[in-house]
């Protein structure tokens, strides 16, 4: 066992049995990513396999690590279309864990995350399993978010207009350094806003390495996970996000090559169009949902900087150096909307 202070054996047995699981034998657990997000435990007894998530140690900014938010939206999912792991156990106020912890399904597959991931994958399975993630998001938009109980979960009405401002309020808590493109950016965006747009959960921040791929067959979908960042709203944000994640600067951020901005997977114009023709939906201005997923991007590497900085453990090698990409991802939202 591997003891973590972000999760000890004592307070997850006790969060386990709080919910009526009865651990059998000794809790094996071990931090399976710090990532540049929640942290991630591998969770094991003697019977069971469980992932366990909870927010980073330190340099939190608001809403960008909710665990209440991951558990509502995935247990509302578990009859649908939409692959997620069962859910299990939550501890919403952190009493138990010391932080808001969700405990799940352990899900079987691999996970795509660098170029040393895809050496191993045909061109065909890379491009299928793109388009499988492309379908996923569709399958997740067409979802009755009233139906399955998210009516409750937010305000589809206006959401293109707060994820602005959201994200330069972001900026203001994260920033090291002024940045008169990022303002430019924001009082553009907010000018562009769309006066009309659709309504669907979007789970915002869904590319290959937040999904878990099939054993045997990495061109299908067996989980999406890392929904801390879902919410309702317009669903053409997601796709826009997807894209420009495939840009190569998007490596930097995460500090290792990542696989998502490999050329073996298809342009991010390409897997727009494949979404088209999945979802059936209008792209609408393009561009400004181009120009605010770089906004978005831009800020969150700031972020990952700023948590290295104040302690925090989502960090890791080369954190403290995200917040370099920061710039290009802004000079990339300007071209986008000029």
């Amino acid at each position: 066992m591997s003891e973590h202070p972000g999760l000890t054996a004592e307070n997850l047995r006790e969060l386990l049995s709080r919910n009526d699981l009865d651990v059998v034998g000794n809790l094996q657990i071990e931090l399976i990513s710090g990532g540049r997000s929640n942290l991630t435990f591998d969770v094991r007894d003697d019977a069971n396999h469980w992932v366990a998530r909870r927010p980073p140690m330190g340099g939190l900014t608001p809403s960008a690590h909710d665990m209440e938010r991951e558990w509502a939206v995935t247990s509302a999912l578990a009859d649908t279309a939409v692959p997620v792991a069962g859910t299990v156990a939550i501890d919403r106020s952190g009493e138990v864990i010391g932080a808001p912890c969700t405990v799940v399904d352990y899900v079987e597959g691999p996970v795509v995350r660098s170029v040393d991931d895809l050496a191993s994958l045909t061109d065909e399975q890379v491009t299928s399993g793109a388009h499988a993630l492309v379908q996923t998001l569709a399958d997740l938009h067409a979802v009755d978010y009233e139906a399955v109980g998210l009516g409750e979960f937010g305000r589809p009405d206006g959401f293109a207009a707060r994820q602005v401002r959201l994200w330069s309020r972001q900026w203001g808590i994260v920033k090291d350094r002024e940045l008169p493109d990022l303002d430019r950016l924001v009082g553009i965006l907010s000018d562009r806003v769309p006066e009309t747009a659709g309504a669907a959960i979007v789970h915002g921040d869904l590319r290959i390495d937040n999904a878990i791929l099939k054993p045997g067959d990495p061109g299908a979908v067996a989980a999406v996970v890392d929904w801390e960042l879902s919410a309702l709203g317009d669903p053409i944000t997601d796709i826009a996000l997807m894209s420009v994640y495939r840009e190569p600067v998007f490596s930097a951020v995460l500090g290792f090559e990542a696989a998502w901005t490999s050329d073996r997977y298809p342009s991010g114009d390409e897997l727009a169009q494949r979404y088209v023709q999945a979802s059936g939906k209008d792209l609408g201005d393009w561009e400004f949902y181009l120009g605010l997923a770089n906004l978005k991007l831009g800020v969150i590497a700031a972020g990952i900087s700023h948590r290295a900085r104040e302690g925090g453990e989502s960090g890791g090698s080369g954190a403290e150096l995200a917040g370099e990409a920061t710039a290009t991802f802004i000079s990339r939202g300007l071209e986008a909307v000029s």
